[in-house]
Formats: structure tokens, sequence, C-alpha cells
């Protein structure tokens, strides 16, 4: 479609008023003021917007498998809602505290291991740390990596600053630690090494009657683990389900608001001179066709009786509003100096090239804010 104007160069005359044309300057200080605040409100949403971003980018890239990919129905999902995530931390709360008693149990009767082994007659050499500078064993730390006794281990099982043995396993593996540097260290018919093996031997019988226990609670554990994190991922998309209502209402609240300052903007703008009209007329037959219907939409927004027939649309610019004018004018402003960038950098050349550089370097006024206020809002978040 292409558009005729009756009423010829690039629009770079001031998109607003000179001074002298507004009402007076307390109503362009309101202006400004409504447009800092609207930049204030939109970069609040491009944060939460990103944030929702990020969180569904990052979900959609996990992989749940077989068995909680079993369980996620969107029926199920309705039921976790974001009023009820602290509820579910609760929930999960109790559960650690329920799961942190049953590995006390656990490791109170691995404790009773320990004390049948530290109790045995041949336990002295192994319940406090080796005397390396008093037996002279000089390269004893050579020899072995990690010193391990019986007096370490009880430190860290009755540690309570976050030290502790986590499970029986990492004791268990502490345990026979101890025995083994002795039998490393020492010779196979030394005494050392001898008791060192007895021990372990009567500890590994021992450790075999406490495994079962051990696996029952390790495989509940998972289960426990996997069900609390179905549980909080539900919540987790519960609550950004809801963050992205709440966005998409804010972002339509925004609109409404930019669009009520913008109407406020035309309002308080001057009447268009002839030749600015002129120049209007000119620049939107140099619209490319998809945005010359743009340019149409626009008339026929604020012209109910406008109608757009044909290949050719015949546009008369002094009977248009001051209103249409403006916007129209803002429309040409944004849009031209794309199309001009876009044909240098493909290779053509578009007259008056120079004009518009110099008008892209100008101060930006209040109804400029407002076109930019407008393309950073039209974010949508994600679906």
């Amino acid at each position: 479609m292409t558009m005729e104007a009756k009423t010829e160069s690039v629009v770079d005359a001031p998109v607003v008023a000179p001074p002298g044309t507004v009402r007076d300057m307390s109503d362009a200080e309101s202006l400004n003021l409504g447009v800092e605040e609207m930049f204030v409100k939109v970069d609040q949403l491009e944060q939460k917007f990103n944030e929702v971003q990020q969180f569904y980018s990052t979900s959609n890239a996990k992989h749940l498998d077989t068995r909680v990919g079993s369980l996620v129905k969107e029926k199920e999902r309705d039921k976790f809602s974001a009023s009820s995530f602290k509820k579910k931390q609760q929930d999960i709360a109790s559960r650690e505290a329920v799961a942190a008693q049953r590995m006390q149990e656990l490791m109170r009767q691995f404790g009773m291991i320990l004390r049948q082994l530290t109790q045995h007659q041949w336990a002295g050499p192994f319940l406090q740390p080796v005397d390396v500078v008093g037996l002279g064993l000089h390269d004893y730390y050579e020899v072995i990596e990690k010193p391990m006794d019986f007096s370490t281990i009880k430190c860290r099982m009755e540690a309570k600053d976050g030290t502790g043995y986590k499970n029986v396993r990492e004791v268990c593996a502490d345990v026979r630690l101890i025995f083994k540097n002795a039998m490393k260290y020492n010779k196979e018919r030394d005494d050392v090494h001898v008791m060192a093996k007895t021990l372990l031997d009567k500890f590994e019988t021992k450790w075999l009657q406490l495994l079962p226990k051990v696996d029952e609670e390790e495989e509940r554990r998972r289960e426990e683990e996997a069900d609390m994190q179905l549980d909080v991922q539900f919540a987790q998309e519960a609550a950004y389900a809801k963050m992205t209502r709440e966005l998409c209402f804010d972002l339509d609240e925004v609109d409404a608001q930019l669009e009520e300052l913008r109407d406020s903007v035309l309002q308080k703008c001057r009447k268009m001179t002839t030749e600015e009209k002129k120049r209007l007329g000119s620049a939107i037959t140099r619209l490319s066709p998809e945005d010359i219907n743009k340019a149409v939409d626009i008339i026929a927004q604020n012209d109910p009786t406008f109608q757009a027939a044909g290949e050719t649309v015949e546009v008369d610019i002094d009977a248009q509003s001051e209103s249409t004018l403006w916007k129209l004018k803002f429309f040409v402003k944004d849009t031209l100096p794309l199309q001009m960038k876009s044909s240098t950098s493909t290779g053509g050349n578009i007259n008056g090239d120079n004009n518009q550089n110099c008008n892209n370097k100008r101060k930006r006024d209040v109804p400029e804010s407002l076109a930019k206020t407008a393309q950073k809002k039209s974010k949508k978040p994600p679906n």
C-alpha cells in the first residue's frame, strides 16, 4: 500500500514545542516527572521479567527422570499454590528432622561397635594419634597420607559446629583407615600389624550386621529427597506462575499509563505549522509499505470514519487532528531513521542522512522518552 499526502524533506523539526509554546513550565516539569516515574517502573518490571525468564529457561533445560515425570500432571500442579509454599517448606523441615533422628539412631548403634573395639585388649596403639616424634618415626608422614585414630573419630562424632560426620559410612571409612594405616606402615609380622588386622576383621563382622539398616535408611532418604525436590519444584512453578500473571497485569497497567501520559503530552503541544505538515507528509511517503500500513492504522484509530481502500490511499494532512499529527510525527521520527540505517548497511543511499544523524544526536525530550519507554515495556513474559 502507498499513501499520498496532499500537503517535502525529512522530519527534522523538534518533536515538542519550542520554549514558550507549552502552556507553562509546571506542565513540562510534571511531564518530566511522569516520564521518570515510568522509567523507574519499567526498570522494575524488566527485573521481574528477567527473573521469570531465567527461571523458565533453566527449568525447561532440566530433564526429570521417568519416576518424577510420571508424577507431573496438571491437576497435581494446580494444588500447589504460592500460598502453600510456606507449608511445603515446613513439611520439608519436619521430614528433615525425622531423618536426622533416624541417622542419630544409626550413629548410636555404630557407637556401640566402636566401644567394643576400643575396649579390646589390643586397641591401645589406636586410641590416640601416633607419637611420631616420641617413637622416632621420621618417615611416618611420607608413608601415611592421612593419620587417623579413635580419639579423632570420637571428637568428630560429637562435633556440633557442622564439621561432624554426616552419615555412618563416613565413620566406617575412618575406622578402616586407622587399621589400614597401621598395616601399611608396619611390616606384616610386626605386632601392631597383626593387632590392626585382627581388629579390622572384628570390625568388618560387626559392620556387616549393621549394613542392612544403613542401606535401608539410605534408600529411604533418596526417596524422600526426590519427593521433597518435586514438592519444591511444584511450589516454585506455582510462585513464578503467579509472578508471571502479576507481571502481565502490571504491563497492561503501564500500557494504560503510558497512553495517558502520551495523550497528556499531545494535549500540551503546540499546533503544527504548515511547513511542518509538509515535512511530515513528505516523510510519510518515504516509509516502507509495512510502516505505511502502520501510519494508516494511526489515522484510523483517531478517525473512525477513515477508510483505506485500494492500493493508494490519499490523506489530507490539513484535515487531521493535532493529536493524530503528533502521533504520526512520533511514529515517523522513530521509524524513518531505522529505515535509513538499514538501507545504508545494504549499500543504499537516502537523501538527508546527515540531517537525520544530526537529529539523532539531539537531547532527547519528553515525547521521545515516552517513545523509548513504550519500546521497553513492550516485552512480554514467557508463557
